[in-house]
This record gives structure tokens, C-alpha cells and sequence, in this order.
């Protein structure tokens, strides 16, 4: 996928978040979100008022995943791969993630992690998402990623993505990350590698959706482990 790897690689280093720029077409945005209203795309479906997680909507896709999911799937984890073994690397942690996104899925079969992640969200006035992060089993790529369906203005207002980030011994500092539309955040799913005063360390993050004031908010979702 033709992104600025190097500009990416530094945010995350940075702060755990980086900004794709544009990717998707207002085109595409709009089929992907049209996807919602239909069955057969998906294998299930939560309501997350009913479980505590906030308030909206969310489903998750089935295999085969559909083309443009696929696409962004595939071509977004190689190039994270490289960026997730350093972080390993860098929290002198064993663990290393395979080149390709074929491998990795085929990891997670073997732990019995099968069921695909990827989903698509939608909130209207009122809704929100909790601060959480999206763990689904034993095997868990360290990266994930956002694209915005529709655009903050004129679509809907409020709804910010939010990412807030434990640090050791000081307060959480939450960010706003300023979306647009067919725009995707890369981020981090549990924490990420901060060089302190005593060297490196670990910095947990957890990211949710301020609530929407106002319209319709579509995001979809692109995680690269598989779930239990």
C-alpha cells in the first residue's frame, strides 16, 4: 500500500497513532457503510448498550470479507509487521509476527483464534464508545487501524476518536485524533514501546469514540488478529 511508512513509523513511535492521509474514496466510503443495512456480509451483530460498552452499533464481518476490507487488510500488515517486530524487539519481548497477513491468520487457527475481526460501526446522536482495547484471544498484533466512513461537518458532529494512554507514575493524557473522511488512524490495540529516563518502557493505550451530537457516524474497523 503506497503510504508514508517512515512519516507512520515515527508517529507511532511518537505517540502510538498515526494518520493514514487520505485512502479511501468518497465512492467507497459510501458502498462500505451501505454494507450495514445488509445480512449477509457479516457473522454477528452487537447492540453495545447491551453489554456496558457504550452506545451504537457494531458488526463483524464473515469470511470471505469483502473485497475493500481484504484489500486494507492485507496490504496495511506487512509494512506493520516490520514496524510491530521492532517494537517487540525494542521491549525485549520474544515474540515476533510472521511477514504476511496468510501467516499470522494461520497462527491464530492453530490457537483456535478463527473468527474474523474486521467490523463496521455505526452511531447516531447520542452514541459512544468506552475506552477499551481489542484483544479477542491469545494472539494479539500489536496494530490496528480506523478508516472514516463519513464527514465530521456535514455528516454528523462530535464523535471524535479518542485515544487516552496510561503512563507510568504521571497522569493519563488523552489525544483527539482529527479524522476525515476516508481517512484511517493506525494505532495501537494494548501498548507500545516509550523511551524514558531509565530507558524503554511500556505505555498502555485504550481508544473509544466521544459522543456524536448530531447524524450518522460510520467507521470500519480493520484488525489483524482473528478471535476465539
Amino acid at each position: 500500500m503506497n503510504l508514508d511508512w517512515d512519516r507512520i513509523a515515527a508517529e507511532l513511535d511518537a505517540r502510538g497513532w498515526a494518520l493514514t492521509g487520505p485512502v479511501l474514496t468518497p465512492e467507497t466510503c459510501a458502498r462500505t457503510a451501505d454494507l450495514y443495512a445488509q445480512e449477509t456480509p457479516f457473522r454477528s451483530r452487537v447492540v453495545m448498550a447491551r453489554h456496558g460498552f457504550g452506545r451504537g452499533e457494531y458488526k463483524y464481518f464473515a469470511y470471505p470479507l469483502p473485497e475493500v476490507v481484504q484489500r486494507l487488510r492485507a496490504g496495511l500488515y506487512p509494512p506493520l509487521a516490520a514496524i510491530a517486530n521492532d517494537w517487540m524487539a525494542r521491549l525485549d519481548e520474544t515474540r515476533r509476527f510472521p511477514e504476511t497477513l496468510d501467516d499470522m491468520l494461520e497462527r491464530c487457527r492453530a490457537a483456535g483464534q478463527a473468527r474474523p475481526t474486521p467490523l463496521l460501526l455505526t452511531y447516531g446522536a447520542g452514541d459512544y464508545n468506552c475506552l477499551h482495547q481489542d484483544l479477542y484471544g491469545e494472539h494479539v498484533f500489536p496494530l490496528q487501524a480506523a478508516f472514516l466512513l463519513d464527514q465530521p461537518g456535514r455528516d454528523f458532529e462530535g464523535g471524535e476518536f479518542v485515544i487516552v494512554e496510561q503512563r507510568p507514575r504521571q497522569q493519563s493524557a488523552a489525544q483527539v485524533v482529527p479524522l476525515a473522511q476516508g481517512e484511517g488512524v493506525i494505532f495501537a490495540v494494548r501498548e507500545r514501546p516509550a523511551q524514558g529516563t531509565r530507558g524503554v518502557h511500556r505505555r498502555i493505550l485504550r481508544h473509544g469514540v466521544s459522543e456524536v451530537r448530531s447524524g450518522t457516524r460510520r467507521t470500519l474497523g480493520v484488525i489483524f488478529h482473528d478471535a476465539t
